[in-house]
């Protein structure tokens, strides 16, 4: 959560979308709206929560931000939501529901104005999706 409490005040680059915007409140917005159409995906929401930390890791670099988010989040929070974050960045024509999801939500967030509460508020859900992968991965 601190890499996402790092975004407060913090504005994306140019060329990230089509306009600029806070990183803390977008990701705020962009779980929130993943929320409201798949209420029970927990990995979803949390890639759209994590995404925005790309450009804080890879400042400069449009192209790796999201690689390096997606390594960043692997360890913890599992290879899917690292999947989605890394993949959110290419494959625009892709088919996977969970992408277009995604993408929908990201470009949403970046022009919604709503009251998408606080980082607190995700607590419970970032730490079940990294009890999950932690328990999958003890298994292996």
């Amino acid at each position: 959560m601190l890499g996402l409490y790092t975004c407060r005040g913090t504005r994306d680059a140019p060329g990230l979308g089509s306009t600029r915007v806070d990183l803390h409140q977008h990701a705020l917005r962009t779980a929130a709206l993943l929320r409201r159409v798949r209420p029970a995906d927990k990995e979803l929401q949390v890639a759209g929560l994590v995404h925005a930390i790309g450009p804080l890791l890879g400042p400069g670099d449009l192209t790796g931000h999201c690689d390096c988010a997606a390594d960043a989040v692997r360890p913890l929070l599992g290879e899917r939501v690292s999947r989605l974050v890394r993949d959110q960045c290419r494959a625009y024509d892709s088919a996977d529901d969970d992408l277009v999801r995604l993408r929908q939500a990201d470009e949403e967030g970046r022009s919604a104005e709503f009251d998408a509460g606080v980082l607190e508020d995700w607590r419970t859900v970032l730490e079940l999706v990294a009890a999950r992968n932690s328990r999958l991965g003890a298994v292996d």
